[in-house]
């Protein structure tokens, strides 16, 4: 979904699969001045929306708007980070390149998987997901008896300085040759989970694997309850154990990327 100012942009499609747009702008860009500004808020679906993108950009600037923003939450193509073959497309690198080139005078995103990511994307302001992990502390009755957790030493680096709480955090036990998770070890303040309600956090999603295996592990060890808090849920978390298994009480994540509905999960809008 792509919104401006706020407002949801409308499209259609000819016959022939291409774009049909119609923006309204005069009513839509605020003044400041002899400077009109502009923001464009990208909630990804599809990658067919970066070119919707790239013509609304354009479109912008024809008519007159002179400071034009992108609020883009999730980084698409932020997973291939790296590139190790010959034949391995590094699609981070040329989406960072699309977006450069758009020269918007801010990029913000929301808690992004990669530093790459950061390193690649110019004029990249970056917004921690420290007020909606609060918002999930007020949800699940405050910090009375919560222990924070974090499946790996990155996500533990990444969010443990957010919050003065007692935190542990995983090791995950791999298949190397598959990359599937065959368990988890757990580490650091391990003495504060028997009996505690326990917070999950961390950045991305798909199927809810390390979270699946997180809090097994974390019941093993005397977990009273345990929440999940993830900035971007992709949809195939409907399709994974860590909902099914009754292990965790609830899962909340933003809009960024999410766009079922789900009992078992309460969404924030980003916006």
């Amino acid at each position: 979904m792509i919104r401006i100012n706020k407002n949801d942009v409308h499209v259609n499609k000819f016959p022939d699969g291409t774009l049909l747009l119609k923006e309204q702008i005069s009513g839509d860009c605020s003044q400041n001045g002899k400077k009109r500004k502009a923001t464009i808020t990208w909630l990804f679906e599809n990658n067919e929306e970066l070119v919707t993108l790239i013509y609304l950009a354009g479109h912008l600037r024809t008519h007159g708007v002179t400071e034009l923003s992108l609020d883009m939450p999730y980084i698409p193509n932020a997973r291939q980070d790296r590139v190790k073959a010959l034949e391995d497309v590094f699609t981070l690198k040329y989406f960072a390149e699309v977006i450069n080139w758009l020269n918007f005078d801010s990029v913000t995103v929301l808690d992004p998987h990669s530093s790459v990511s950061e390193a690649l994307i110019d004029k990249i302001l970056v917004r921690t997901p420290e007020t909606f992990i609060r918002k999930v502390i007020d949800r699940i009755g405050g910090m009375e008896d919560l222990t924070m957790f974090y499946p790996d030493e990155g996500a533990c680096k990444r969010y443990s300085g957010m919050f003065h709480l007692p935190y542990a955090f995983g090791i995950k036990n791999r298949d190397w040759k598959t990359g599937d998770i065959k368990g988890l070890d757990v580490s650091g303040m391990t003495d504060c989970i028997r009996g505690k309600k326990i917070l999950i956090v961390d950045d991305i999603t798909s199927k809810g694997g390390t979270f699946y295996f997180s809090a097994k592990k974390l019941k093993e060890l005397g977990a009273k309850e345990i929440y999940l808090y993830i900035s971007h849920c992709e949809n195939t978390i409907l399709e994974g154990d860590v909902l099914t298994s009754g292990l965790i009480e609830k899962v909340f994540t933003t809009n960024s990327i999410f766009t079922k509905k789900d009992e078992r999960i309460e969404v924030f809008d980003y916006e």
